[in-house]
């Protein structure tokens, strides 16, 4: 059964939750302002509330609204790359309940470069939360079909196509006039030097050593030699093996973030022993992508 704009809107509004399309994956939405359905993405996901959620706004004034600081910084990064997979950690207002930000003082918010994305949040009228409409730790979504996989009919689904990014947001936080980069996604900023991880609540979503895995127990390797046997599935693009299942991939990072998720969940739902994953270059162009294929081999 198909859900239009007006019907997702309306299940938020009355505090539901709904699955909608990003250009980087599929999120999972609630009213970033009712505490109540906010609690249902964590239920939902098994998500620990230790990991805050990013708000998405449908416009740069909606996004300010959420913050009590718009340094000059924000403004510059907003102008430039919003709508976009961007999103930047300020001052929470205070009108953003506890639970969005795992009782941090900040918010990451961002607008997204979707149209069925922006008109969800423009008919509802909501800023949403939205983490990734996946179980926790598990690939993330990059079709409705895998949020359906995920959930079955629990979650209302709004399908908007495979989305075009393919892996989650940039995330920096921005403070005393210091942009600090806190998980590494599709968009380079320059000289943004990687944060370490502090203790406690996770300044970030994504920052669990282990995120984003397949079922199948994923490697990563830098020769074929390196494989267990031949049984497995390899993906690879630039060095061949022989395995019962070979992939290529792209060799540029933008075509390669798109398809990712994609092929491992399609792996996944083959039952292979196991994935091998060619490490990707060590390059900043492909650093968000070493990073995602890093959590998932986590055991």
């Amino acid at each position: 059964m198909s859900l239009s704009i007006k019907e997702a809107a309306q299940i938020l509004r009355d505090g539901g939750l709904v699955a909608f399309p990003t250009e980087t994956v599929y999120g999972l939405g609630a009213n970033a302002l009712d505490a109540s359905a906010v609690a249902k993405i964590f239920e939902t996901k098994g998500r620990p509330q230790s990991s805050p959620l990013i708000v998405h706004a449908s416009s740069i004034a909606m996004a300010r609204s959420l913050v009590t600081e718009w340094p000059r910084e924000a403004k510059e990064l907003a102008q430039r790359w919003w709508p976009g997979p961007l999103t930047l950690v300020l001052p929470k207002a205070a009108h953003i309940p506890d639970i969005v930000t795992a009782g941090l003082p900040t918010v990451g918010v961002r607008v997204p470069a979707h149209p069925v994305a922006l008109e969800l949040i423009e008919a509802a009228g909501l800023p949403l939360a939205a983490p990734s409409a996946n179980r926790f730790k598990e690939l993330s979504p990059t079709t409705a079909a895998h949020v359906r996989a995920a959930f079955g009919d629990i979650i209302p689904v709004l399908d908007g196509g495979p989305t075009l990014v393919g892996i989650e947001s940039t995330v920096v936080s921005i403070a005393v006039g210091k942009i600090t980069l806190l998980r590494p996604g599709m968009i380079a900023l320059g000289e943004i030097e990687q944060a370490v991880t502090p203790a406690g609540p996770h300044p970030s979503p994504g920052m669990h050593e282990r995120h984003y895995s397949p079922r199948t127990p994923l490697l990563i390797v830098n020769t074929p030699s390196e494989m267990p046997d031949r049984r497995g599935a390899y993906v690879w693009w630039n060095t061949s093996g022989l395995t019962a299942r070979s992939l290529r991939m792209p060799d540029d990072p933008i075509a390669y973030a798109r398809r990712i998720y994609s092929v491992l969940h399609d792996l996944d739902e083959e039952n292979w022993p196991w994935i091998a994953v060619e490490a990707p270059p060590d390059t900043s162009g492909w650093a968000a992508i070493a990073d995602r294929l890093k959590r998932a081999a986590s055991k």
